[in-house]
């Protein structure tokens, strides 16, 4: 337990309690001084997995946030499935796109318009990723227009991801970039992931679809956000303003 503490800095009564929680959902078990998943060889958190939870409201969103970015513009994309998304429909806007994200690259691999820059590090196939400190120090390095990403969850409190691994590297995206979207299905609000990401004031857009809770939506955008709801079958959006250059 002192060591998980250390990792997602939090208190080891937190972590206790978060693991008890996660215990009598039934994917965890505890062990001395620690804990182990029920069933390591899941693929409940693989990228293909993943990317069949919420399909529709992924391509709303992910078509709603590519109409942020302006064209030439350095775009950072993260390694969520919905983040994913939106950039399959960048490559009109001519890019330049900077990922840890296997998917990402390989879907732009034969593209004329985008040119694409894959950060260094260890890869991490059942997330389709490029994890550990190359990575970090990578993004660490640059500067970009934008950032798109995704996470586990947000609550008014801030955002929060379920993977360690990406935490660290999440962080530096944020630092590099002058605006920050995320983009969240509406199943996303109110969830809390295992480790804190970043608080509301790192955050610029969020765009999400007509699912969203309305009250969350309203709380967070009196905390100054813009938040975009997609067009789409869940609901009417408002529209999506280009967002400005460096």
């Amino acid at each position: 337990m002192d060591e998980l503490s250390r990792h997602v800095h939090a208190s080891i009564s937190t972590v206790r309690r978060d693991v008890a929680a996660l215990e009598s959902g039934g994917g965890l078990r505890r062990t001395h001084g620690g804990a182990r998943l029920v069933n390591p060889h899941s693929d409940e958190f693989t990228f293909t997995a993943r990317d069949t939870h919420q399909l529709p409201e992924k391509e709303a969103i992910g078509r709603a946030c590519a109409e942020l970015i302006r064209p030439n513009q350095t775009v950072i994309i993260d390694a969520g499935t919905t983040a994913y998304h939106a950039a399959k429909y960048l490559e009109p806007k001519m890019p330049q796109i900077i990922t840890n994200s296997l998917p990402v690259a390989n879907f732009f691999a034969a593209a004329n318009r985008v040119e694409l820059v894959l950060s260094g590090g260890v890869i991490y196939p059942r997330l389709g990723v490029l994890v550990g400190p190359l990575a970090v120090e990578a993004f660490s390095k640059i500067h970009a227009d934008v950032a798109i990403m995704s996470a586990g969850g947000i609550t008014l409190d801030g955002v929060s991801n379920s993977h360690g691994l990406l935490i660290d590297i999440q962080r530096a995206m944020i630092r590099a970039a002058q605006r920050v979207i995320f983009c969240f299905d509406s199943t996303k609000f109110g969830r809390r992931s295992l480790s804190t990401l970043c608080g509301l004031d790192s955050i610029h857009t969020i765009v999400t679809d007509g699912s969203a809770p309305e009250e969350l939506v309203a709380q967070l955008r009196g905390r100054g956000l813009e938040v975009i709801i997609a067009p789409g079958d869940t609901g009417a959006g408002q529209p999506a303003a280009p967002l400005s250059g460096c």
